[in-house]
């Protein structure tokens, strides 16, 4: 069995927004492509936060399912937010049901969620989406 390679975790990067409405829009536009970009760059990429440990179950699932997926640990910054809140868009919109981390990518789709990643997992179809991101080899 080969198992893909196993990414070190890295922190995102982008640009701090600003006063304006339009350059305000025009970052979270921006964060958006960066988001969209690494996701669809790598088989799975999972957006975590420190201390949540909902964020290290599912690191931990996939780690033991043999996927090495990019994680991106965001941090309390500027950037951070941002990220954070493109992804709360993601998840269902500014409703407090649905927390936006962490938020899995797979094959360069939002996956969701640590309840989409559990429900898949248990019906069965996380292995095939991963196999068809190229994620798992089995």
């Amino acid at each position: 069995m080969q198992v893909a390679k196993r990414s070190t975790p890295i922190q995102m990067e982008v640009g701090a927004g600003g006063g304006e409405a339009t350059e305000s829009k025009t970052t979270a536009e921006s964060t958006y492509d960066q988001i969209r970009h690494l996701a669809s760059g790598n088989a799975v990429v999972v957006f975590t936060i420190n201390g949540c440990c909902m964020c290290h179950v599912v690191k931990q699932l996939l780690f033991g399912l043999g996927v090495g997926p990019t994680i991106v640990e965001l941090h309390d910054k500027a950037a951070g937010r941002e990220i954070h809140a493109v992804l709360r868009h993601l998840a269902g919109g500014d409703t407090h049901q649905q927390q936006p981390f962490p938020a899995v990518f797979v094959g360069g789709k939002f996956l969701g969620g640590i309840e989409t990643v559990m429900a898949c997992h248990i019906n069965g179809t996380l292995v095939p989406l991963l196999k068809d991101a190229g994620a798992l080899w089995l």
